[in-house]
């Protein structure tokens, strides 16, 4: 009996011992991504660097550089710097997921530049007709003529599907407006993405990556017309035209969080846009620009959990606050990288498709960044516009890296506005 008690007491002691031994790697695995999260199951890209192609998080968190955010639930991220191109930190970066409305970033990329904002368009049924069962909507109606400036409102605020297919049809159609953006996809080297829908909404293979997503951002921001409609919070968007009556319109607030403090969220100081989304396959998605002592850096943030409420606005905020942080301190883990054609000027692989507006002045919004002030506009009109443009807003260096340049005009509004 003593033999057996002693064996008892052996087994019961290393028992003990290996409990006590696994309990804090346990315990450190509980403040990591959980292990029951969706992970990339094949390669990804390693455009932008080696290291972006990796699975899970990247960063070279040396001396000096501030630790990550805690508790980051998204499927992807990425922290990069919108002017020299630095990918400050990212998680799996490259993983192919339903991008939802951020994919309209590289809509308005593509199609801004070929319609004239001040052409009205009477709106049939048949461009009505494709819009998606549960699609956001801005309110535009069939019989109602809307200017292209009318409707980009509803795209980049409301996320309004129906003024997505209005403006493709003005394109071309949506077959070719979905072939153009894929076109300027390449371009940009935003080889995740394959576009079928123009707005984003959910399709078979539709898929675009934080990487990619970020690469519409920085190359859409080149033009002042999508820089003024992305840092836009409050508009009137026309309403129902009731015979005999004059016309009457409605406002319209920004779906972006940081951008308005609604709901809730704390507004960001020195936010400017850029795009927020949401479908039933992508989970809440956004990409943003924000400002803050000299430095303008880029986040995008993809499925974060949808149990934590206004999750995907939290992590981008905290890494963007991270960003700013660590910027100028710590090693980039990779580069955003610059067009094919890498050449001056903007709207590259943006040429228009069949029956496009080709009217003089098409594309004025990029005319505009170049040389160009950009003027207040009215008090009270809700409006929050770029402050002025300098030449070169894009510069390509001999050495062919692709910056976007310092005096980045964002709202000035915007950056006056203190975070709560």
């Amino acid at each position: 009996m003593p033999a057996l008690k002693k064996t008892v007491m052996t087994v019961l002691s290393a028992a003990l011992l290996s409990v006590c031994v696994l309990s804090p790697a346990a315990a450190a695995d509980k403040d990591k991504t959980d292990d029951r999260q969706p992970k990339p199951t094949g390669p990804m890209s390693t455009v932008g660097g080696e290291r972006l192609g990796q699975v899970g998080t990247q960063a070279e968190l040396g001396p000096g550089v501030p630790v990550l955010p805690k508790n980051l639930t998204a499927r992807s991220w990425i922290v990069a710097d919108a002017e020299n191109g630095d990918v400050l930190a990212a998680h799996n970066a490259h993983w192919r997921l339903p991008p939802a409305s951020t994919l309209k970033m590289l809509f308005a990329d593509t199609v801004l530049p070929a319609l004239q904002p001040t052409t009205t368009h009477l709106v049939t049924e048949q461009e009505l007709a494709g819009v998606g069962e549960g699609s956001s909507l801005v309110g535009v109606k069939e019989d109602h003529s809307y200017t292209v400036h009318d409707l980009w409102l509803g795209v980049f605020l409301q996320s309004g599907n129906d003024a997505v297919h209005v403006l493709s049809s003005m394109y071309g159609g949506v077959d070719a407006t979905v072939a153009a953006m894929q076109r300027h996809a390449d371009e940009l080297q935003a080889l995740d993405t394959r576009v079928v829908s123009p707005d984003g909404y959910d399709a078979p293979n539709q898929v675009s990556s934080a990487y990619d997503l970020t690469l519409f951002a920085r190359s859409g921001l080149q033009k002042a017309d999508f820089r003024e409609y992305a840092a836009t919070a409050t508009a009137q968007f026309p309403g129902e035209q009731k015979k005999g009556k004059k016309r009457q319109s409605f406002g319209i607030q920004n779906t972006n969080r940081l951008l308005t403090g609604a709901d809730g969220v704390e507004q960001y100081q020195g936010i400017a846009g850029v795009k927020n989304g949401y479908t039933t396959h992508a989970g809440n998605t956004f990409t943003g620009v924000a400002e803050r002592d000299g430095r303008v850096l880029l986040v995008t943030v993809m499925h974060p959990d949808p149990e934590v409420s206004h999750a995907v606005y939290k992590e981008a905020a905290s890494l963007l606050d991270w960003g700013f942080a660590a910027s100028g301190k710590v090693k980039p883990v990779g580069t955003l990288v610059p067009p094919k054609s890498a050449v001056t000027g903007a709207g590259q692989g943006t040429e228009p498709a069949a029956g496009a507006n080709k009217t003089p002045g098409a594309g004025k919004g990029d005319q505009a960044a170049v040389g160009t002030t950009v003027a207040a506009a009215p008090t009270g009109s809700g409006v929050w516009v770029a402050l002025s443009v300098v030449a070169g807003v894009l510069v390509v260096l001999a050495a062919g890296v692709y910056l976007v340049n310092r005096r980045w005009p964002l709202p000035d509004l915007v950056r006056r506005l203190p975070r709560h």
